[in-house]
């Protein structure tokens, strides 16, 4: 592309053309303060955040909608741009509800930081606000118009992330607000849950519902035996709430903070991750000999099964009838466990730390029941996580490292940590399905073609001497149009992985909040590889790293389930789905 030279703030800057002032100023390291902005996402500029004065230019300009041109001038703190900048989060305040003590976003709001770094520290403008609305009817995401900035952000990564569209600006003028259609609530249209919308945005208006103060509830219930258990993604993003590096991994300090919190016992997901994989692989081996419906999609990720029930319930048959994980877990730990412990499962309380939203509408599912008992009572994102054990007072970067309770349900494989990261459930169904079908150990043990941030990924892979095609995606845009071709009868695929959330639950909507400047600044390694990364090197130092080899699954199996597939594992850790009626919504 052809380069393009300007000056901002007095310093030669080299840009792409096409490129706007504010993605020059990134990568020059000048720092434009935005709200609307999100890098590939949106880039509306009706903020006004980002203002800068442009010689010979009449007004100031938004630099996240201004393309850089040659010879051009640039002002990111002039007196002029500093007033206008500060005029428009002035009147974003006014009409905005500013109790921010009880806010989750609290220290961690994209606004509160403008505020700060503008001195804004009186209301300039007092007037009335926006009627609002408050929506918590859904069973994962909370809607508080009173704080919303109508940055749009939200909106937009709904209809480009997902494809969707669920929520759009409702009413006009002074009554504008954010909402699905006709400010109906999330429990009605046809949202997946999955919560991106909820890390994208920069306030306090779209966040989880919380679950923390019935897990405290349940922690101080002598009658309870209370059993918490940690999604592998968890790992790689607990230690931001603490003020760690993006991709810390903080297993040890993350056992040893919920050890104190109380629970009695501390279990990985990853045992499940693992039994999950002897499940979905055995599966998809009878539907590959018996000539079972193909290709077959993964089934661990909520956001996904609703979605594929909301917008493709023709394809539900694809569907891999296996839980997720953590469901499976909730299971096993109402019956074998509660068995072996001779405790009633009705006295057993699961708590699932997640990094997903939609997690919190799976447990509530009709279908993931093992009789009358819930498999998981309880979700709390890796966010409330971070916040129950501030609220406990632990000094979690001060706590030693300590290790996941060992019992029954203690042990699993590197191939169950990477389930975390897009790629990951897949190259651990390979290590075992291969490894099973070649009928020798598995070395090396690695998928490289599994791994990387690409929307859609495949490959070829020989499977003692039948070769299939298998693909990986995360997010629904980017799933959209591998579902086409199975829709169409045009697949090549025999196996699919799909993750609801771009780059998978390393990225899942309960997770950590990244701040935007880091979401927007320069291309290169972000956020998503370095918690990605956290994953691999832990698989990596695993001793076992394919999940069959798990000496627990193994007696798990010859102890109680006997086999996959037997009749008890369907009954405890297989599902079924159903079509959800779709509420219409016409995304712009």
């Amino acid at each position: 592309m052809t380069q393009v030279h300007l000056k901002i703030n007095g310093m030669d800057v080299t840009a792409e053309s096409g490129q706007t002032i504010l993605e020059a100023a990134n990568n020059a390291g000048i720092h434009i303060p935005t709200l609307c902005y999100l890098k590939d996402i949106n880039k509306s500029g009706n903020c006004r955040v980002c203002l800068v004065e442009v010689k010979r230019a009449r007004t100031l300009l938004s630099a996240c909608t201004t393309p850089v041109a040659e010879g051009q001038e640039v002002w990111t703190n002039s007196e002029r741009a500093l007033r206008g900048r500060r005029n428009s989060v002035e009147l974003i305040m006014s009409n905005h509800n500013k109790n921010c003590l009880s806010c989750k976003r609290n220290q961690n709001c994209e606004l509160q930081t403008l505020c700060n770094e503008l001195g804004i520290r009186e209301n300039k403008f007092e007037g009335e606000h926006t009627p609002n609305s408050f929506d918590d009817f859904s069973y994962g995401i909370v809607r508080d118009t009173s704080k919303c900035v109508l940055c749009e952000r939200c909106i937009e990564t709904c209809r480009k992330v997902q494809g969707l569209g669920v929520l759009g600006l409702e009413n006009r003028g002074f009554r504008t607000i954010v909402a699905p259609i006709y400010d109906k609530s999330f429990a009605d249209v046809n949202c997946m849950q999955c919560g991106q919308c909820v890390i994208n945005c920069p306030v306090g208006a779209l966040t989880e519902k919380e679950h923390i103060h019935d897990v405290i509830k349940a922690l101080n219930d002598p009658n309870k035996v209370v059993i918490v258990q940690t999604a592998p993604a968890v790992r790689a993003s607990l230690g931001e709430e603490f003020g760690n590096p993006i991709g810390t991994r903080v297993t040890g300090k993350m056992v040893a903070a919920l050890k104190r919190c109380g629970f009695d016992r501390v279990y990985d997901t990853n045992f499940a991750a693992d039994l999950t994989i002897m499940e979905e692989g055995n599966e998809l081996l009878e539907r590959v000999t018996h000539g079972g419906v193909l290709p077959m999609f993964t089934s661990c990720s909520p956001g996904w099964i609703r979605y594929i029930e909301y917008e493709y319930p023709e394809l539900l048959p694809h569907l891999s009838t296996s839980k997720s994980p953590h469901m499976m877990f909730g299971a096993i730990a109402k019956t074998y466990w509660a068995k072996v412990h001779n405790v009633d499962p009705k006295d057993i309380y699961v708590v699932s730390i997640m990094p997903c939203i939609a997690k919190k509408s799976e447990i509530m599912r009709p279908e993931c029941k093992t009789g009358e008992q819930v498999d998981v009572d309880a979700v709390l994102t890796t966010r409330e996580c971070g916040r129950l054990i501030k609220m406990f007072g632990i000094d979690f970067n001060e706590l030693p490292d300590e290790e996941f309770d060992q019992d029954l349900m203690g042990d699993y494989t590197g191939a169950a940590v990477i389930f975390g990261t897009t790629g990951g459930v897949m190259e651990a169904a390979l290590r075992t399905v291969k490894q099973q079908l070649d009928g020798v150990k598995l070395d090396p043990v690695d998928f490289e073609a599994c791994r990387g941030m690409a929307g859609v990924k495949e490959a070829e892979v020989d499977l003692n001497g039948t070769k299939i095609w298998i693909a990986i995606t995360s997010s629904m845009s980017a799933a959209k149009p591998l579902l086409e071709e199975v829709k169409a009868g045009t697949s090549k695929y025999t196996f699919i992985e799909v993750m609801g959330c771009p780059g998978g639950c390393i990225n899942g909507g309960g997770q950590s909040i990244i701040p935007s400047k880091v979401k927007n600044g320069k291309i290169g390694y972000g956020y998503k590889e370095l918690r990605m990364k956290a994953l691999y090197d832990e698989d990596a130092a695993c001793d076992i790293r394919v999940s069959s080899d798990n000496v627990q699954i193994q007696k798990l199996y010859s102890d109680f389930l006997e086999k996959p597939g037997s009749e008890l594992a369907e009954e405890l850790l297989h599902t079924s789905y159903s079509p959800k009626q779709k509420f219409k919504i016409f995304a712009k």
